[in-house]
């Protein structure tokens, strides 16, 4: 059943949804070219009044608070895309995890384990990496000397055709 939400939650999830919007269009618009072009228009426009300011304090002082608001600003709209990117990132492996048969299920929500946690399980996960690795290796190795001479040369024909194109 969908739990009713008060007076405060609505204009809180109006803010959170409509600073999502803003901030993905942001985020999006200041990636793409034209907006390179028009930072570097407005630097250009910058240094040529240079001399009609006398290259001023004032004139300096124009160019270093507007990149630092714009700067400022932009930090906090590419932080958020950045976690809501990285949330749904979470969420798609988390599925793929939970889905596949198998698979250890405490994997899906790794992100909210301790510094302490995670290294514990990144040492599990090397040492089962390096046992499978010995196996790989081991499988290998039997093979090898099994090969028929026929299936030999097919591989040797192959490699020289290879090369030869």
């Amino acid at each position: 059943m969908p739990r009713k939400t008060t007076q405060h939650e609505r204009p809180r999830s109006l803010l959170n949804h409509w600073f999502a919007r803003f901030a993905q269009a942001t985020s999006w618009g200041s990636g793409h070219p034209i907006a390179f072009l028009l930072a570097v228009a407005v630097v250009l426009a910058w240094v040529v009044t240079g001399p009609v300011f006398n290259y001023s304090d004032t004139w300096q002082l124009v160019i270093n608070t507007g990149t630092t608001i714009v700067t400022f600003l932009m930090v906090f709209l590419i932080q958020h895309t950045q976690n809501r990117d990285t949330l749904a990132l979470q969420l798609k492996l988390s599925e793929l995890v939970l889905a596949i048969e198998g698979a250890e299920n405490k994997f899906a929500a790794v992100e909210d384990l301790s510094d302490e946690e995670l290294e514990e399980l990144h040492e599990d996960c090397k040492k089962r990496a390096e046992i499978t690795l010995t196996h790989i290796q081991d499988r290998q190795a039997k093979r090898a000397p099994t090969k028929s001479k026929a299936s030999t040369a097919a591989q040797k024909t192959k490699t020289a055709t290879r090369r030869s194109s």
